[in-house]
């Protein structure tokens, strides 16, 4: 008999019904002819607790520290242990195993953590499956490969699981019994990804709460020119006060510069004009989605993870939606008529976007280099019936389908123009933007571009119609929300300073996973340590006391990196995985030593000063671009204190002002596709 393994139900349902004859069902299994299919429930298997190792470790005691496992166990999963019993049976009556947990570095570990603590010994296929639609997986079944190739991604899996385990309850326990020494009743969980995670949040509310703003000014003419009319900007020189910006920080100078502007004639001193052409954004990675989806839709990242399983396990819309990859394979490119066809007919929405597709069309999406695990989310083109799919599920169900469309869809071309004029021997500066060819931009909705100005030719002249000088002050930066936070977590190195740490960060999947990321914020969020304020992700008191607790090192991403290195190594080059938990057991030894009561103490009585508290309707009028970044600070308008000259009319297009006006500112790498477990 030939044993399948499927990670999860439903994927031994689709292999099941993808082999030739009638399945039969039995308890935790079906089979085809002389074929069974059984599953696990996700990981049936977990690392022993320290008790396990030895009784006295179930107290918490600092002088038990570091607990240090040898050799290392693992036990059933409580709610796992019938399934498991499944297998074990099955097992006994097999000749041959089929390998099918997803094709990643945590599928790898899942189903064959199960084979050697059962010591199957027999031989053993590996099945990649990422699509659950029939043809899809009568394919993968006909190019099963040998499990033996995948044994280092197994022990680069293997080795994050002891790693973040080591780590995870050696510092949880320390920190824990720490803070009970400093008066803190309750434990505090510290973990590789979730505390840098919370270590983002509490140093951007700290930004927040130690934000100053300064006040600055800006001064604005509208302008008529021979074609119409527009508005310009003045650029202070530096003989004025400026901040690093070259925002100016006192009113007079514009004020006495607003005075003598009606009614002067000016002229176009500099033109400068750019054609551009984008392509269209590229198919969704998950993270990507929850972005988007949480800032079209207000959806919490786990809320869109949940839909897209809905997605893809019931209605068997999607492909793999747990995929970091933005990228589909070549082969997908002939067939994408006929998938996006069946997927977008009869939708109101979908179809028109369907009849503006040029299918001959191939964009960058479709590359073999950049797809290596998974894939980017798409359409699997099993036809959806809407009335049966929740208002959320349709929703994000035409995100996934928009953006594969959107390869199809020629390139957006732009016309970018900067105009300087010279008015009082002062410079002036406005810039627009004309969509030449609008390609792809119909199927998204996007913020308001900057108008467009009106034909303009360099020498000509201009007249003020009407002046304004305006009040504004800086803005603190925006808290994060889910949309991001998720962003951060994926361009974690823009949120560290080291080079070589960032390049490392920039060739790795961020911090957590495609899998995890929803769950990191759910986790923190459950154990207290943020809080949701509208749509903001506040810290909590105990959030900020425990960061200001930690060793800085512990809340920041650069551990990750370094970890992610040695995993790929261990992953992609077959590197020994001794040194690397060698060397993280000194750093634990370190770490476990910079646990301070004091610290705690003080920790926890600065933070009874904190309360999270939603953005008030001053701060949070106006987004700025980049709402993740958190250098810089972005700018609000004083209303209250605005003087406008007129002139003889005021007509004409406005454009966004610059430079015065300070703008608001698995083993798997980025450009490839690879899941699951992070830390508790």
């Amino acid at each position: 008999m030939r044993l399948i393994i499927a990670e999860k139900p439903s994927l031994a349902r689709a292999i099941a019904e993808a082999l030739p004859g009638s399945a039969r069902r039995s308890d935790g299994a079906l089979t085809v002819g002389d074929t069974t299919v059984t599953w696990c429930l996700g990981h049936l298997l977990e690392q022993a607790p320290p008790d396990a190792y030895d009784p006295a470790l179930k107290q918490w005691r600092l002088d038990h520290l570091p607990i240090l496992p040898d050799p290392w166990r693992l036990m059933p999963r409580p709610k796992a242990r019938g399934q498991l019993a499944v297998v074990r049976r099955l097992l006994k009556e097999a000749d041959s195993v089929v390998h099918a947990g997803d094709p990643d570095r945590e599928g790898q570990l899942l189903v064959q953590e199960v084979l050697d603590y059962l010591k199957w010994r027999g031989p053993v296929s590996r099945l990649l499956v990422n699509d659950l639609n029939r043809p899809a997986v009568v394919k993968a079944l006909g190019q099963l490969a040998d499990n033996a190739d995948f044994q280092a991604l197994f022990r680069a899996a293997e080795t994050r699981s002891r790693a973040d385990w080591l780590y995870g309850i050696n510092l949880t326990r320390a920190w824990t019994l720490t803070g009970r020494q400093a008066g803190h009743d309750g434990v505090l969980s510290v973990g590789r990804v979730q505390t840098p995670v919370l270590g983002l949040v509490v140093r951007r509310d700290a930004e927040i709460a130690a934000f100053t703003p300064r006040p600055f000014h800006v001064l604005w003419v509208d302008l008529a020119v021979e074609h119409g009319g527009l508005r310009a900007w003045w650029q202070p020189g530096e003989h004025h006060p400026l901040d690093d910006q070259g925002r100016l920080l006192e009113r007079a100078p514009a004020e006495a510069l607003a005075a003598g502007l009606p009614d002067s004639q000016g002229k176009l001193t500099s033109l400068k004009a750019k054609k551009s052409r984008q392509a269209a954004p590229l198919p969704y990675s998950l993270s990507a989605l929850q972005v988007d989806a949480a800032r079209r839709y207000k959806l919490s990242a786990k809320a869109v993870l949940d839909t897209c399983q809905s997605l893809y396990e019931r209605h068997k819309l999607i492909t793999y939606p747990r995929s970091d990859c933005r990228y589909l394979p070549a082969a997908h490119h002939g067939p994408s008529r006929q998938s996006l066809t069946s997927a977008c007919q009869g939708d109101a929405t979908l179809g028109p976007w369907l009849a503006g597709a040029d299918f001959s069309l191939r964009s960058k999406a479709f590359n073999d280099a950049k797809v290596s695990a998974h894939h980017a989310l798409s359409p699997t083109g099993t036809r959806p019936d809407f009335s049966r799919l929740s208002a959320t599920e349709a929703n994000v169900f035409r995100l996934i389908a928009r953006n594969v469309l959107a390869q199809f869809y020629p390139p957006l071309e732009t016309r970018e123009v900067k105009a300087e004029f010279t008015i009082l021997k002062e410079r002036f500066r406005a810039q627009g933007r004309e969509i030449l060819a609008p390609g792809w931009k119909p199927l998204f909705t996007t913020r308001d571009e900057a108008p467009p100005l009106p034909p303009l030719k360099e020498g000509e002249s201009a007249r003020v119609q009407e002046v304004g000088v305006e009040d504004r002050e800086t803005r603190p930066p925006e808290p994060f929300n889910d949309a991001s936070l998720i962003k951060a977590m994926m361009n974690i190195a823009r949120y560290v300073d080291d080079p070589a740490v960032k390049r490392t960060l920039r060739d790795s999947d961020g911090l957590g996973t495609e899998a995890t990321r929803a769950g990191i914020i759910e986790t923190l969020l459950d154990r207290g340590y943020l809080v949701r304020k509208q749509q903001a992700l506040r810290a909590t008191q105990t959030g900020h006391a425990l960061i200001n607790a930690l060793p800085e090192a512990v809340s920041r991403a650069e551990r990750t990196a370094l970890w992610e290195q040695r995993l790929t190594d261990i992953a992609e080059a077959g590197s020994d995985p001794s040194p690397f938990l060698a060397g993280l057991v000194e750093d634990l030894r370190g770490l476990l030593g910079a646990a301070d009561a004091g610290r705690m103490r003080q920790a926890l009585s600065n933070a009874r000063d904190v309360a999270p508290a939603a953005p008030s309707a001053t701060t949070s009028r106006r987004k700025p671009r980049g709402q993740g970044a958190s250098k810089g600070s972005t700018t609000k308008r004083a209303s209250a204190k605005r003087t406008s000259t007129k002139g003889t009319s005021s007509q004409g297009t406005s454009s966004k002002p610059t430079g015065s006006t300070g703008a608001a500112s698995k083993t798997g790498r980025s450009t490839r596709c690879g899941k699951k477990t992070d830390d508790a």
